[in-house]
């Protein structure tokens, strides 16, 4: 966090279902994929140097007028948010991932999904055929294009 938020060095996060070894480290990742921070992770006296690291940035972009901790800390937070990027790699077979975002809910609402699992070929077909249905041509043509698709 202070290397993201406090230097602004854009990074990844990669964190997959066989490194979660307590529920309550999705806890965490949810705070920071919903809010930008985990609550309470700084000391007081760690988030004022946290406000220092980022005091000569916000003056550059100026931004936080009155400096005040709040402030700083505010904006330590967007910086979170722009330049970390958190990447959950989860398998989607099971009642494990269900119930963790029933439990997370921000694994599923904070996020963006690509499911890379392999299609079987009957769903495949089908969405050629409904896209290739309203294009004008012989049948045997349009059955050749479906599969070839």
């Amino acid at each position: 966090m202070r290397q993201v938020g406090g230097k602004g060095n854009p990074t990844s996060f990669l964190f997959t279902d066989t490194q979660i070894k307590q529920e309550s480290f999705l806890e965490d990742v949810n705070n920071i994929l919903n809010t930008g921070e985990v609550p309470n992770i700084f000391a007081a006296d760690e988030k004022a140097d946290v406000c220092e690291l980022v005091r000569g940035p916000a003056k550059e972009e100026e931004r936080c007028p009155e400096g005040t901790p709040a402030q700083l800390f505010g904006y330590f937070l967007e910086r979170c948010k722009k330049y970390l990027h958190i990447v959950l790699a989860f398998s989607p077979i099971g009642a494990a991932i269900r119930n963790r975002i029933r439990d997370f809910p921000s694994i599923v609402n904070c996020t963006t999904i690509d499911w890379f699992s392999e299609w079987p070929p009957d769903a495949l077909q089908a969405v050629a055929k409904k896209f290739l249905g309203e294009i004008k041509m012989d049948d045997e043509v349009r059955e050749s294009c479906v599969t070839m698709v």
